[in-house]
């Protein structure tokens, strides 16, 4: 019997043909909430979990069909089979998180059960005044936002980059990809870990929704609540290091701080085709505040930093002519402001000029079908009754009513570990 060899992270686009993909579908995690706990959890209101799930299906069912599917649960309970990956995990949590005695009852459930745990949450031990005394119902707080696997690390060429996030509550989310990279067997890959520079530094921190692979040699950025400047300072200095030959471009692009629907580029930009990407226009082409810099980088050093008019304009310099198509539509802010709020720009694609996204932005996906993308409800897919290979353009349509209250969308939800190449040509 032939050991199966892992899988090799390589990550050169956003759009190539997609080939591995982690997933993280919600669970108990996400109903161990109460309105008072939302907001600590990063959450605009309380979710109805049977309803995310039945959602959360559909995008999880297409997924199976076009590609080879892990999920953090599974690949966690491989690491924790391993005595020193468990312990080695344990033991940063307990520190992390400040429940050292806590350590052996984690150490003593069996890997499925601590899995559980982890991502669930532990209820605290009342046998003290202080815990009595203490608001906080759990000593480990739920993973509410675990089903967003796209935030805690980023594949980044053959690279896994181990986030350090910008929200304590989602810290336990980046230690676990760690070890599951470093421990699960299942991958083989380089691993660069945010929270190993300059650990001391609150200023550094990024998340994987701000961060998009345009091209093998161009990588997009946002700056804002959720990544800061010197996050991107490090990672940049990462990057070159790893990458020491040639010429790399970084292009970074400011965003607000408020509404919380602009926390990641991913909420205002993503790419759809070689040559089509979807777009918020008043953040992106319109006039604003908010600055487009171009990083330009020579054998991993930087040798320029520049302002830019926008995003589109600095990658048509670069070879990439792409044509914007407009969340909400073109003729109503109000549609775009609206559809943008329930990830209307966030889209995921499994193969250039096919896509997924929420059913529910009418305008957007009218604004898809006038450029020639086919509408196709996920189920449809999910049961043969539709196809997506071939050449045409598609939008593969999932149901949204429940998932989008966490803050995301498609991309958001989903971590690709490989792709095929794009033929750029």
């Amino acid at each position: 019997m032939t050991e199966k060899k892992p899988l090799k992270i390589d990550i050169q686009s956003e759009i190539g043909g997609l080939e591995a993909v982690l997933l993280h579908t919600p669970g108990a995690e996400v109903e161990n909430m109460t309105p008072k706990m939302a907001q600590r959890a990063l959450y605009s209101d309380i979710l109805n979990l049977s309803i995310a799930q039945e959602e959360y299906e559909q995008l999880s069912g297409v997924l199976k069909k076009l590609a080879r599917v892990y999920t953090v649960s599974d690949l966690l309970v491989k690491v924790l089979d391993n005595d020193a990956e468990r312990q080695a995990l344990i033991g940063k949590i307990c520190v992390m998180e400040q429940v050292t005695e806590y350590f052996d009852i984690l150490m003593d459930m069996s890997s499925s059960k601590l899995a559980k745990v982890l991502i669930e949450g532990l209820p605290a031990k009342i046998n003290t005044l202080t815990s009595f005394l203490n608001e906080d119902y759990y000593a480990l707080f739920p993973l509410y936002n675990f089903y967003f696997t796209r935030d805690a690390s980023v594949t980044i060429g053959n690279n896994a980059l181990i986030c350090k996030m910008a929200n304590r509550v989602r810290t336990r989310e980046s230690l676990i990809m760690e070890a599951i990279y470093k421990g699960s067997g299942e991958f083989s890959c380089g691993l660069i870990n945010a929270y190993d520079y300059q650990p001391g530094n609150s200023n550094i921190y990024m998340e994987g929704g701000d961060i998009l692979i345009a091209r093998d040699d161009i990588l997009l950025l946002g700056n804002g609540a959720r990544t800061s400047t010197q996050g991107i300072d490090l990672l940049t200095a990462r990057l070159g290091a790893l990458a020491p030959e040639g010429r790399r471009h970084i292009i970074v692009q400011q965003l607000p701080h408020t509404p919380e629907s602009f926390i990641h580029l991913d909420m205002v930009f993503t790419l759809l085709d070689k040559d089509k990407c979807m777009v918020f226009e008043p953040l992106i082409l319109g006039d604003n505040q908010y600055q487009t810099v171009h990083i330009t980088m020579e054998n991993g050093k930087v040798v320029k930093i520049n302002s830019v008019s926008n995003i589109l304009t600095v990658l048509r310099r670069l070879g990439m002519d792409l044509e914007p198509i407009v969340c909400g539509g073109e003729s109503d802010e109000w549609d775009q402001e609206r559809e943008q709020w329930h990830s209307g720009a966030n889209f995921f694609a499994f193969a250039p000029g096919k896509v997924i996204s929420y059913a529910r932005n009418t305008h957007t996906l009218e604004e898809l079908s006038k450029h020639g993308f086919e509408i196709i409800p996920a189920w449809d897919v999910i049961e043969g009754k539709a196809s997506v290979e071939g050449d045409k353009r598609c939008v593969v349509t999932i149901e949204g009513s429940e998932l989008p209250r966490g803050g995301g969308g498609a991309r958001c939800m989903t971590m690709p570990l490989s792709r095929k190449p794009v033929n750029w040509e």
